[in-house]
């Protein structure tokens, strides 16, 4: 794949390399990336929001050790290329030599994943306001308690141009569309809210048809409505069942963010030092893929020029291996699996997550739920919290109900699900076959950068977890 970049030909980026080049250099890269973003969003019967985003820039750095010199700027242009070289190369020490001064550029061929395809320009600005509508009159129309509607559509495309020390050089594509559509139902002076959307990398027709868009819609209504009819969760230790999809967002941040390699390089992970160990059930295989075609966390390339794969973190029960930038691959004297990932140009890469899920087992949702005499099945969740030196978690369900006798009866409001994702993992006792990854709405936030990222689940039974609840 060939992108041209302005002036930044690769000529021109290896003459810029090769003013990084010093003695005792470990490793240094250039990053250039541009794109573009819109967003729309619609409430209280109108458009009230419609921004355009356009951008370009370029990073800079260079490796010692675990020590980093970066520099960006937010222009395209050789005399900000070369000054940040000079700013990063600064990591040197005073007086090492420069080693090599003449670099050779070199494509490096990758899968590409994704063709150009320009997501935001894809559909009119009269679609896109005609789509919005259409969504807020049709959720009014599916039930008479509804009070409120939010809708937002999101669009982005950018093209990154990534070259290594070496010379070695590397393009890709990436696009990404969102759709959300949110409601809120009032009945007796009581309000309850529902939502629901999905997304992926693509242009929009990839994703949505007319029916799938009414879908999500309906999905939404039907959320705040049997959320009007919940009871007050239990609290207490008991059995619950996960349902499939999208609560793979617990295994993403109460056992995921622990396999980041850098928590573990640093000995802050609760998961350091115990590979080859048993961590959790020998029901579960955590996988995290960025190569599934489309998903909102899949790559051709990571940010350092990785391709990316399917990793195997958790085998049967036994940790297997961390997630790898090129920085903490190196410290640790480990593979690179293609998770360094960055926000954008003016932000360093880190090991990040890709599309993160448990795979699936051999039971079936209807046993799992048959199984447990008095429980609880937790299908969403909102927001939470969790400690990666401990594992300690705290998350909200915002869609759950009570099973009594093997059957889901009574919707539930006000269950937290609180443990430590260590124990979780070894309570779990069956895995349903319905793995089912997140519809394509996810963003992972970590040091203060966010990335979209995919998560997956088939149902799954604990055995024994604490649910906060109102009633004892």
């Amino acid at each position: 794949m060939s992108l041209q970049f302005d002036e930044l030909s690769p000529e021109v980026l290896a003459r810029g390399i090769g003013q990084l080049y010093f003695s005792g250099i470990d490793d240094a890269d250039i990053y250039l990336q541009r794109g573009k973003t819109e967003h729309w969003s619609l409430s209280e019967h109108k458009v009230k929001q419609a921004s355009y985003n356009g951008y370009a820039g370029l990073g800079v750095r260079a490796i010692v050790g675990s020590q980093t010199g970066f520099a960006y700027s937010d222009t395209l242009q050789a005399e900000e290329l070369f000054a940040a070289c000079r700013f990063a190369r600064g990591i040197s020490k005073s007086g090492r030599d420069v080693a090599k001064t003449e670099i050779k550029p070199r494509a490096r061929s990758c899968r590409p994943m994704y063709p150009v395809l320009d997501t935001v320009m894809a559909m009119s600005y009269a679609q896109k306001t005609a789509l919005l509508h259409l969504v807020d009159e049709y959720a009014y129309s599916l039930d008479k308690r509804v009070c409120d509607v939010s809708v937002s559509l999101g669009f982005s495309y950018s093209e990154i141009f990534l070259m290594r020390l070496d010379g070695d050089f590397y393009a890709d594509i990436r696009p990404m569309i969102s759709f959300r559509v949110a409601v809120v139902v009032e009945e007796n002076g009581r309000r309850e809210s529902g939502s629901a959307g999905a997304g992926g990398r693509g242009v929009f027709d990839d994703f949505f048809d007319l029916e799938k868009i009414k879908a999500y819609t309906k999905s939404a209504v039907d959320t705040a409505i049997l959320n009007l009819n919940a009871q007050p969760a239990p609290a207490g230790k008991m059995p619950v069942v996960l349902g499939n999809g999208w609560t793979g967002i617990l295994l993403h941040e109460a056992v995921g963010h622990g396999l980041e390699a850098d928590f573990n390089r640093k000995g802050t992970s609760v998961f350091t030092g115990k590979i080859g160990e048993k961590v959790c059930s020998s029901l579960c295989t955590v996988i995290d893929d960025g190569s599934i075609y489309a998903r909102r966390g899949s790559l051709s390339i990571d940010d350092e020029g990785t391709a990316t794969k399917p990793n195997v973190l958790i085998e049967n029960g036994v940790l297997c291996s961390y997630m790898q930038d090129r920085m903490n691959a190196r410290l640790m004297q480990a593979e690179l699996t293609g998770n360094g990932r960055r926000e954008s140009y003016s932000h360093l890469p880190m090991p990040r997550m890709t599309n993160t899920y448990l795979q699936p087992g051999t039971s079936s949702r209807e046993e799992i739920i048959k199984s447990v005499k008095k429980g609880i099945y937790a299908e969403e969740f909102g927001g939470g919290q969790v400690d990666i030196t401990n594992g300690q978690f705290v998350f909200a369900a915002t869609r759950c109900s009570l099973i009594e006798d093997g059957k889901i009866t009574q919707p539930l409001k006000g269950a937290t699900l609180i443990g430590n994702g260590l124990e979780v993992m070894q309570k779990i006792s069956m895995v349903a076959d319905d793995l089912e990854l997140d519809p394509g709405i996810g963003t992972c936030g970590k040091n203060g950068q966010s990335v979209p990222v995919g998560v997956g689940m088939p149902s799954v039974k604990i055995d024994e977890l604490t649910v906060g609840g109102t009633e004892l």
